[in-house]
């Protein structure tokens, strides 16, 4: 699908398409984001109708992005086209739309004054995929996480006009988080890919080598590390809770959902006794319906009035 969306909408083919109007922008990005968005059959009843669109075409930005880095199967083509998507973004910004995503996209930005940081920062961490496949610091992950997760929680802030200093704090801490939960409960898969998100300090501090992970070997210094990792990003979505409260009105269960489910991952990897090599932990469709239940009654119970005292 997205090579057909890459032949039709690059940059070979795009200046020969005629004008696409708003309607036909706005309705790709829709079925954009209804055909591939995971988690929106889950979370969509719980958004105000009034912002559904304007999610359609953040995601779609966003998705068009992580193909570019992810679903071109050529590192050196994938940052011609990142760079191609940046200039894109910048035009955009100056007024000069061509492509759908960005026609439906520029009213959205307009209407909820949303900066061009967050878009920018994606971009940036897709290009980072490309030439970085092992981390040597935890700092070096953490920023980028604030480049890759953080910009996703900073535009649902702008979409509910609820960007603060101190609600982007929570709200990075949260996409951080959950972030590194993915990561913990991915190892073998990513380093299947090439990919190693687990810091070099850390699992040498630890006394895991790098051979090991050639060997995908499980040892007491590797259940060590996965638990100072997970007990790490466990800190970081509980960190974020206090933004659901700041939140209104039903966004309080979406936000809940994806911390908490992120601090499901978490007990899932701790139940395997942290043995991610051999078993990729998930969430159950049982474990789904206790995190929407618990939201739908944490949400309540936040409604209810306060009795006097």
């Amino acid at each position: 699908m997205f090579a057909q969306d890459l032949e039709k909408y690059g940059p070979e083919s795009l200046a020969s398409l005629p004008p696409i109007d708003q309607r036909h922008a706005e309705e790709y990005c829709r079925k954009l984001a209804t055909a591939h968005y995971e988690n929106f059959p889950v979370v969509s009843w719980l958004l105000p109708k009034e912002l559904h669109s304007h999610f359609y075409h953040v995601y779609a930005y966003c998705r068009w992005a992580d193909d570019l880095g992810d679903e071109v199967g050529d590192k050196g083509r994938s940052l011609e086209l990142l760079s191609w998507w940046r200039s894109e973004l910048e035009a955009c910004y100056a007024g000069q739309l061509r492509h759908p995503v960005f026609i439906a996209l520029k009213p959205t930005i307009d209407q909820f004054s949303i900066p061009k940081e967050p878009f920018l920062d994606l971009i940036s961490a897709f290009e980072q995929d490309q030439t970085i496949c092992e981390y040597q610091t935890f700092e070096q992950l953490r920023d980028y996480c604030r480049r890759s997760a953080d910009p996703v929680g900073r535009l649902v802030l702008s979409l509910c006009r609820e960007r603060s200093d101190e609600n982007v704090a929570w709200s990075d801490s949260i996409c951080t988080g959950l972030q590194l939960a993915n990561f913990w409960q991915d190892v073998a898969r990513d380093f299947q890919i090439g990919r190693i998100y687990l810091p070099r300090e850390d699992y040498e501090r630890f006394g895991y080598q790098r051979e090991d992970f050639d060997a995908q070997r499980i040892n007491p210094p590797f259940l060590e590390l996965m638990k100072f990792e997970v007990d790490r990003a466990r800190q970081f979505l509980i960190q974020g809770l206090p933004l659901i409260e700041q939140l209104p009105g039903r966004i309080q269960i979406d936000i809940d959902l994806f911390a908490r489910g992120g601090l499901r991952i978490l007990e899932r990897i701790e139940s395997v006794g942290y043995r991610v090599w051999e078993t990729r932990p998930k969430v159950t469709k049982f474990d789904a319906i206790g995190l929407v239940l618990g939201a739908l009654c944490r949400k309540l119970f936040r409604s209810r009035p306060k009795s006097r005292q």
